[in-house]
């Protein structure tokens, strides 16, 4: 397991973006990615043997958590290739549809939004309590970071394994966090859950999803083994804080709506509170605070490798073309769901992409091939360090 080896040439860090059922796409990149690993080392290769850090926000908290959270036989709960086959059984529950698109539906729609959440939320707590029981986050097979949103506070609670290790009252239940984490406003209800401290003191939590804070949360991951280091709890600290040369970092998007095309100023000039809330079945308000949140993340990361000529040490694969409903974070229907497959199936296909700093847009980057070469090269980079640390 990672989080047990002491020494090494790299730190290895998975970010998982926030984006409801879009994390289907991820779940087909982390599977192709297992399936490279299991080639090279045997098929009993998980990706919590490999990553020291992996962090996911939202839907990606799930699959963070999905793929660190011990079986009975001390395993991951869930192998890679297993991901898609949850979101197809479980999220057409968690999102369920109405039958038609009548006046009648947009009318109990638009009241819906309004006077409450879309959805109840009770089928993602009965499924989570169900299959994490009282499994807590520091019993986690590698060090997880999952971001939530204290709205009492306001302020970002980060739940961390190695935070949990050493205070007691941020050693919440994994099926709390993850209730948190993807508490989407609008979508989904807040959370709320009670921990002890180490002196029997109760300790709050009021919780929203924290995509509000840090839907990709690659630049929280890195900040979090810097901290670690820093205050000397981290067990590469022959490291430097933030020193890229000495990181692996794979960040995986959730894909986004195609440039220029979900809204415009036009339309947006004529919207009120209730419109940036609800505008025909989106949100137009999350859908921007998730992609600027992401895509900024991204820039800064993307300069951090940069500036000391590791940028192939950074690895971003995401998708910024979706249309229509594929780029939904809730549209649970079999066609929908069976799309982002097929998006997640192209993207291993479609050439590596880098963001430009002045435009902000990703381009083809040219040598580097695809997505899929790219993934690849990262698996024998993780396999070569972990026989490293293992010989």
């Amino acid at each position: 397991m990672a989080s047990g080896l002491t020494k090494r040439k790299t730190v290895t860090v998975l970010s998982i973006d926030g984006g409801g059922i879009k994390g289907i796409i991820p779940g087909i990149l982390l599977a192709f990615l297992e399936s490279k690993l299991q080639e090279l080392d045997g098929t009993s290769a998980r990706i919590a043997d490999y990553f020291d850090v992996i962090a996911g926000t939202s839907t990606g908290g799930l699959v963070t958590t999905m793929l660190a959270a011990p079986n009975k036989n001390n395993r991951p709960m869930y192998a890679a290739k297993d991901i898609n086959n949850f979101y197809l059984q479980h999220t057409p529950k968690i999102f369920p549809q109405s039958s038609g698109k009548s006046f009648l539906d947009m009318v109990t729609g638009l009241i819906g939004a309004v006077s409450g959440p879309k959805y109840d939320g009770k089928y993602l707590k009965s499924l989570t309590k169900e299959l994490l029981g009282d499994l807590t986050i520091k019993q986690t097979l590698t060090n997880v970071v999952i971001p939530a949103f204290d709205i009492k506070h306001l302020q970002p609670i980060i739940f961390t394994t190695s935070d949990a290790k050493v205070n007691v009252s941020k050693n919440a239940l994994l099926s709390d966090i993850c209730l948190s984490t993807s508490a989407a406003p609008t979508y989904l209800p807040a959370h709320y859950f009670e921990t002890k401290d180490a002196d029997g003191k109760t300790r709050t939590f009021d919780l929203i999803d924290g995509g509000v804070a840090a839907n990709n949360p690659t630049l929280m991951a890195i900040s979090h083994i810097a901290k670690e280091i820093v205050m000397g709890n981290y067990e590469f600290v022959e490291m430097e804080p933030m020193e890229s040369k000495r990181m692996l970092v794979l960040s995986l998007g959730t894909g986004a709506a195609k440039r220029e095309k979900k809204y415009n100023a036009t339309t947006a000039s004529r919207w009120g509170l209730l419109s940036w809330v609800y505008d025909n079945g989106a949100t137009p308000l999350l859908d921007v605070y998730g992609d600027a949140s992401s895509d900024m993340v991204d820039i800064h990361v993307s300069t951090l490798f940069q500036a000391l000529h590791s940028e192939k040490n950074y690895l971003r694969i995401q998708d910024d073309t979706l249309t229509g409903n594929l780029s939904s974070v809730d549209i649970a229907t079999k066609e929908n769901l069976e799309g982002l497959i097929k998006i997640g199936e192209k993207l291993l296909k479609k050439p590596v992409s880098r963001v430009n700093m002045e435009t902000g847009q990703f381009e083809t980057v040219e040598g580097e091939g695809t997505n899929e070469e790219a993934i690849k090269r990262f698996a024998k980079l993780l396999s070569d360090e972990r026989k490293f640390r293992t010989t």
